[in-house]
């Protein structure tokens, strides 16, 4: 019998309104319910009877409370009801044995559907010629509840001058670069290395990818496996490692080997000025499998490399706008699995529709959407929704439109203190080479040096590392 049967028959009323709060606003239309049903049968976490609070409510319910990470149970259920007057307000009981039901496969299972490339070939900022540009980085900022079985998971994270005060779960994804999207993640125990959760993403690369990543991951046997994909890449390197010169390019790179792996090496000198006169220089040392210097001059790839600080962009949209930078809300391992792989979801989600915005807009680059304007009207509307689970009208929807009614800028060259005031970080300290504030570039000048002078290249830690890994 259907839904739209008459309601003569007691059951569908009572049907309509216990499923009636599984929605995201909006939102939906990027995870819509025949989506979730099927994770939910996927991961044989369906209701074997109807209840009051069904597992399809549960997903969207433990979604939501990723969009207001500063409320408790029964306000961000208000917000899911607010134009559903009359409903019972559930007890929080009924809300933690809700969660303790679903688990953290099925909302695991939905963010695998979502992630993935999410960009046209035609978007502007995605592609280096033939590949999609995406890098690989980690991040140890995300705080959990002191508790001692989220201590006994993840440990402390240790310091020169002491412990951090909240166990932190290190997160591991690959993203998009041109759009900040997530291909794929993995988190865990901090005690497990970058490069170790870095191999579990392996498989997401593909033969029409260029990846880009920092000097964490500079481990032969990790570039060899990462090449082995079939995935091209470009690696910043230790200034430490030393390697053979089997060629000179015209460029001033030079050929080389990790190990097996045959790769090209560009060292370089990058200076950059400032409006006051003052200059800040760093040093260089990139490993690429595009070796071939007259399709992919040395330059080119020095001035790509940049575009791997768009993974950092996007951590700050994940642990600061989404999370508001809160200590996440679970107080045991099952629920944290649960609530992250629920905040990489929406966040994914929300990505998703702030490039069909763009795009439905040629030539605008997805740099310019804006992810708190996405972010704050997706909330917006998920407490004003009235037929959320309705086919969308239009791709752009009410989303994609506040996104292009309020499109950022385009970016302009600047410098910044890198510097977080946590006494345990090893940013806690100006950088005597960086500026005191947020600074415009005039000019930026990069000098390929060659193989021959790398020795001059390697200055103290604080201006090697001035513009950063």
């Amino acid at each position: 019998m259907s839904d739209s049967a008459t309601p003569a028959t007691p059951t569908l009323p009572r049907r309509a309104a216990v499923f009636a709060a599984g929605h995201l606003g909006e939102l939906t239309w990027q995870i819509p319910l025949e989506l979730v049903d099927a994770v939910l049968a996927d991961t044989r976490t369906t209701q074997r009877r109807l209840r009051e609070l069904p597992s399809r409510v549960g997903v969207y319910f433990v979604l939501a409370l990723c969009l207001f990470p500063g409320l408790g149970y029964r306000r961000v259920w208000a917000k899911l009801t607010a134009t559903m007057g009359g409903r019972k307000m559930p007890s929080q009981k009924a809300f933690r044995d809700l969660r303790r039901r679903l688990g953290a496969a099925p909302v695991k299972a939905l963010f695998e559907v979502l992630a993935g490339p999410v960009a046209a070939p035609h978007t502007p900022g995605v592609r280096f010629g033939r590949y999609r540009t995406v890098a690989f980085d980690g991040c140890v900022s995300f705080k959990v509840p002191d508790t001692d079985r989220n201590r006994s998971w993840l440990g402390k994270l240790k310091a020169s001058l002491g412990v951090t005060g909240y166990p932190v779960v290190r997160l591991m994804t690959v993203v998009e670069t041109g759009t900040r999207a997530l291909l794929g993640a993995v988190f865990g125990p901090p005690s497990t290395g970058e490069i170790d959760y870095a191999r579990a993403l392996l498989p997401l690369l593909g033969t029409e990818m260029l990846v880009l990543a920092d000097r964490g991951f500079d481990a032969e046997a990790f570039l060899v496996e990462l090449a082995g994909t079939g995935a091209q890449f470009l690696v910043r390197l230790r200034v430490t490692r030393q390697l053979p010169v089997l060629a000179r390019l015209d460029d001033g790179s030079y050929l080389s080997r990790i190990g097996d792996l045959k790769v090209r090496i560009i060292t370089a000198e990058i200076t950059v000025s400032c409006p006051d006169g003052t200059s800040y220089t760093a040093a260089y040392r990139l490993a690429t499998t595009l070796t071939d210097s007259r399709r992919h001059p040395a330059r080119r790839l020095l001035a790509l490399y940049h575009e791997r600080w768009e993974h950092e962009i996007a951590y700050l949209a994940l642990r600061h706008t989404l999370a508001d930078g809160r200590v996440l809300r679970s107080a045991d391992p099952a629920g944290l699995e649960q609530e992250i792989w629920a905040l990489l979801t929406v966040y994914q989600a929300l990505r998703r529709a702030m490039v069909t915005a763009v795009e439905s807009r040629p030539g605008t680059d997805p740099d310019r959407a804006s992810f708190t304007t996405a972010l704050q009207t997706a909330k917006d509307l998920l407490v004003g929704a009235t037929n959320p689970a309705d086919d969308p009208t239009d791709l752009v929807g009410r989303i994609g439109r506040a996104v292009l009614a309020d499109l950022l800028p385009p970016r302009r060259p600047r410098t910044s203190v890198r510097k977080v005031k946590s006494p345990l970080s090893r940013y806690n300290k100006k950088d005597p080479y960086r500026p005191e504030r947020s600074t415009p570039i005039t000019s930026i000048t990069a000098t390929i040096t060659g193989p021959d002078t790398e020795h001059a290249t390697h200055q103290p830690k604080s201006l090697t590392t001035a513009l950063g890994p």
